[in-house]
């Protein structure tokens, strides 16, 4: 299945929307854990995306498939891309920003370009994406420095928020498959929230017993809200509809674009305050993403061939 390895406009402004939605998410995250635990966050978060996409398969009159084979696929996307990421980075968020955790995240693209590079026939590491991938995670030795070594809750934080990205870059390359099953992206993301939901309520009710917690603030269930119809629902209509045209290896530079939106929202609506350490990692990850998509390098080849001799 080949995949088209530049983006066009319109891939691009669904990238920038997703990137908004999911920005978004760590600023509803931030306002959620101040009240509710990680594991019923995540089941809430799921329950309420699966079935707001249920409602529209209904109104439109479509069916989920039946395949045993198609449902064991969901199951497997629900666990890499929704359960194990949306826990880490909502325990993760317990103990850091949530600038800092979306920053983290965006080390997603270079470990999806590793893993691709392996599992795909068509999105193997060229000099332009290893070159990003060793700016990149010089970026994340940056952001983590010497908290590395003293073994704090804010470093356990950050490695949950780390292992959450290697999780999506698993997801990208699986979630190729359904394009192959002829799974479309409405049905592939309603597929899969409703098998995370299906896993996750058990789980919730029995590691957070949610019956014994207060009842969360209005505040609180506005944010859950959000996190499930925007940043959960409709993000994975256009995440999906991104990776059966662009490739994992695209799709993944949607989290270049995170850390800007979560920044700023975490920094007008939460006073978070993030060091300068946190820029420059930024910075340089940044600086990946650019090398691993590959068009500013074209860019300065472009430059020095065209200046005077």
């Amino acid at each position: 299945m080949a995949i088209q390895k530049q983006m066009d406009a319109r891939e691009w402004a669904m990238l920038m929307a997703l990137s908004l939605l999911w920005g978004g998410s760590f600023f509803f995250i931030g306002v959620a854990v101040k009240e509710l635990p990680p594991v019923t966050i995540v089941a809430l978060r799921v329950t309420f995306a699966a079935t707001a996409l249920l409602i529209v398969c209904r109104i439109m009159g479509l069916r989920l498939p039946r395949e045993t084979a198609v449902w064991r696929a969901f199951f497997g996307m629900g666990l890499l891309n929704n359960i194990v990421p949306f826990c880490l980075i909502v325990w993760g968020q317990t103990h850091i920003a949530s600038g800092l955790a979306s920053i983290l995240n965006a080390t997603t693209p270079l470990f999806t370009v590793i893993v691709a590079h392996f599992l795909t026939a068509d999105e193997k590491m060229t000099g332009n994406k290893l070159a990003g991938v060793l700016i990149g995670f010089a970026g994340v030795a940056t952001m983590i420095g010497p908290a590395a070594f003293t073994g704090s809750s804010g470093l356990w934080g950050q490695l949950a928020i780390l292992g959450a990205a290697i999780s999506y870059s698993f997801a990208g390359i699986f979630g190729r498959r359904f394009k192959a099953m002829g799974v479309p992206p409405l049905m592939t993301a309603t597929g899969q929230i409703s098998s995370s939901t299906i896993m996750l309520i058990p789980a919730a009710l029995l590691i957070d017993r949610p019956w014994t917690l207060a009842i969360p603030s209005l505040g609180t269930w506005g944010a859950l809200i959000g996190i499930a119809l925007l940043s959960t629902a409709l993000a994975y209509l256009i995440f999906f509809r991104i990776l059966a045209s662009a490739g994992a290896t695209n799709l993944a530079l949607v989290t270049f674009l995170i850390p800007v939106s979560a920044i700023l929202l975490g920094s007008l609506l939460l006073g978070e305050q993030l060091e300068l350490k946190h820029f420059a990692g930024m910075t340089l990850i940044a600086a990946g993403l650019a090398a691993i998509d590959g068009r500013l390098p074209a860019k300065l080849r472009g430059l020095f061939r065209s200046a005077p001799a």
